[in-house]
């Protein structure tokens, strides 16, 4: 019997259950998505390196998908706490037929189990729909190939999500038996008519605690973009702090300026429905100051990390193709050992290679950053406290760089005797540089005097790189290093190999050889990196922040659209009679309409205009200090791809409530 009440009411409110569900249903989904990734893979034709590179990426996501349970749990038991206040009168209705609290939590535990597996089913279907498409991203985001691709589900991910998912439920069982214990027949009863307790809050006070959180907003809004170049750790996370405190007190004041800020614009006011409009906004705000402040914060999140992981991967993949123009590169220590590793590099090494360069370093103890910034140096370290300065500059000769230059197919320099030219592409950096070229600086190396050939720096550099950190080379004419002590060789060329299969065995040769030199009598260190090693890395760092970001993102975004949809709808719901009122005193469907619109696009505009303002600062400290490195590549387009994101989900989320808020209202009227 009791199984078929629960069967009933669930048919009964199916419309109730609307957006619960449809919510459940992604969260499953996308929790599926996520975790079988390494299924989705497997067919994938990758290197060892990547296969290890997505390992480490699945590790990663095992984590967060520790966080978005959490979240999603708590965004489940917030839906069931509006679902059981919908239907207190319900609920009160069967006390007062005789029936126990404790088999109205039958009544409960027999729903929640139904709507449980029929969410998990349909979750769960539609995550291995999805999973099939994202194989497609997956394989470009690893440059794989998909010839081999076939039809996968994962049974690691589903029994994951169902355990996840299952323990969930279990709490939300908890919880709503624990409601059921706690509630009294009179609270049921009045539960429609009874709204929550607003405290009135002194207007003064909030408008004295609105500019004193605006202040400290400004104050880390500062710290982050124009003082961030002295920005500590501690005071990052200080800051932090400030915006997450700040967010709350604007909330709050906001909560008790609002409707005496629109009534004091009495055109505004008392036209149309606006009265009745912002009073019941007003309403909404003040009882949701913690709730709309955690959903700030989660789009601020969401806004950030969605754009950064876009733009970081557009950069990594120009950087590839800007910052490693050859195929391999390896570097030895000289240790008075240079005609040792020529004899390795012409005998050994340089048969695999097309075209090829050897280029030797040199340095000078009394060439450092300190003597070329001299009179500059305090100011500088002021804005950059922890750029170190007492490294020597690496030097090379002119006629070894501009042979590498022809290997990379970059423009050649000319210097004079006596001259120097400074290289860098650390974007900076390079105006520091330019400041002080522009006026003429004068160095010193290996006993002689050099000038500065070109009234700027030159942007360039010599290694095999994935991300813009050449802080400064200097060249010079050959002549002056003729005295100058050499530290390491390095051998960069391009490969004769010309698929990617032959290119990896060439280069799995060559490392050997590196890593065996002291078979050859070499004894100095070495490295050795590649454009096939670069882009694997790059690969790895792009995918990571693609799938971390999207993967929180959409749960940020979900949850938040969900807990203003369901207040909305509860509010709405409350205020039914409210709407017959202003039906009978003459307002006609249309003004009703726009009231509804006008309360939940604010409702949900609110929130999202602060976070808007939070990531204006956020991007910029991002671009920066974070993208700087990697390099700003598509940032336009990443930041149209979030609000496109944002648009669908969060947009969606807001039109579902305005549509469904007319149709209960139309249908009560």
């Amino acid at each position: 019997m009791l199984f078929k009440i629960s069967v009933n009411n669930i048919r009964k409110s199916i419309r109730d259950y609307a957006i619960y569900f449809f919510t459940l249903v992604i969260g499953v989904a996308i929790f599926y998505v996520f975790n079988s990734m390494e299924t989705q893979t497997a067919f994938l034709s990758v290197s060892s390196d990547t296969r290890e590179m997505i390992k480490m990426i699945m590790t990663m996501l095992s984590g967060v998908s520790v966080f978005v349970s959490i979240v999603l749990g708590l965004l489940i038991v917030y839906a069931s706490r509006f679902l059981m206040k919908r239907r207190g009168r319900e609920f009160s209705v069967y006390l007062m037929l005789g029936m126990g609290k404790g088999k109205i939590s039958v009544i409960l535990f027999f729903e929640t189990l139904l709507i449980g597996i029929i969410s998990l089913a349909a979750g769960l279907l539609l995550g291995v729909c999805i999973s099939q498409f994202t194989s497609t991203l997956t394989a470009k985001l690893f440059e794989a190939d998909m010839t081999a691709y076939r039809f996968t589900v994962s049974g690691d991910a589903i029994l994951k999500t169902i355990i996840y998912f299952g323990i969930m439920y279990i709490a939300v069982m908890f919880f709503n038996v624990f409601m059921v214990g706690k509630c009294r027949l009179i609270d049921l009863m009045q539960s429609g008519r009874k709204s929550e307790s607003v405290k009135l809050k002194n207007p003064v006070l909030c408008v004295i605690i609105f500019i004193i959180s605006a202040a400290a907003l400004a104050y880390a809004y500062y710290s982050v973009t124009t003082g961030a170049r002295t920005l500590s750790e501690s005071k990052m996370l200080g800051m932090i702090a400030t915006g997450a405190v700040s967010t709350f007190l604007i909330f709050w004041s906001v909560s008790g300026m609002l409707l005496r800020v629109v009534m004091s614009m009495k055109k505004v006011y008392f036209r149309s429905l606006n009265s009745f409009t912002f009073r019941q906004l007003s309403s909404k705000v003040n009882t949701m100051v913690v709730s709309m402040s955690l959903i700030c914060l989660m789009l601020f999140v969401t806004i950030c990390t969605l754009t950064t992981a876009f733009s970081l991967r557009n950069a990594l993949n120009r950087n590839i193709r800007e910052l490693c123009p050859a195929d391999f590169e390896t570097t030895l220590i000289l240790n008075d050992e240079e005609e040792l590793i020529n004899d390795f590099f012409e005998k050994e090494i340089a048969s695999e290679f097309s075209d090829y360069v050897t280029i030797k370093q040199h340095g000078d103890n009394d060439l450092t950053l300190d003597s070329i910034l001299s009179d500059k140096i305090e100011e500088i370290k002021k804005d950059y406290p922890y750029w170190s300065t007492e490294a020597n500059y690496p030097v090379f000769s002119i006629s070894e760089y501009n042979a590498l230059m022809e290997v990379y197919d970059r423009d050649k320099i000319e210097l004079a005797d006596g001259e120097y030219a400074l290289v860098a592409n650390y974007e900076k950096i390079m105006p520091i540089y330019d400041d002080l070229l522009k006026n003429g600086r004068t160095i010193r190396f290996a006993g002689m005097e050099l000038k500065n050939g070109y009234n700027k720096c030159l942007k360039g550099s010599v290694d095999l790189s994935n991300t813009a950190m050449n802080d400064g080379i200097i060249v010079v004419p050959d002549k002056a290093v003729e005295n100058a002590k050499a530290s390491n060789i390095s051998l960069i060329g391009n490969y004769k190999a010309e698929s990617k299969a032959e290119k990896t065995e060439t280069e799995e040769m060559l490392i050997d050889k590196i890593e065996h030199k002291g078979d050859y009598g070499i004894t100095g260190d070495g490295m050795y990196t590649s454009r096939i090693i670069l882009t694997d890395d790059t690969i790895g760092v792009g995918a990571m922040g693609i799938f971390i970001g999207l993967y929180v993102g959409l749960v940020f975004l979900i949850s938040s659209g969900v807990i203003l949809a369901l207040r909305a709808l509860s509010d709405v719901s409350d205020s039914i009679e409210r709407y017959a009122m202003l039906r009978k005193i003459g307002a006609d469907e249309n003004d009703i309409s726009k009231s509804i619109f006008r309360q939940t696009g604010l409702f949900f505009g609110i929130p999202l205009l602060l976070a808007i303002i939070h990531s204006i600062f956020g991007m910029s400290f991002a671009s920066d200090y974070v993208l700087q490195i990697f390099g700003r590549e598509g940032m336009a387009a990443s930041i149209i791809g979030t609000s496109i994101i944002l648009a669908l989900i969060y947009g969606g989320y807001f039109m579902i409530t305005y549509l469904y808020s007319k149709s209960m209202i139309k249908k009560a009227l």
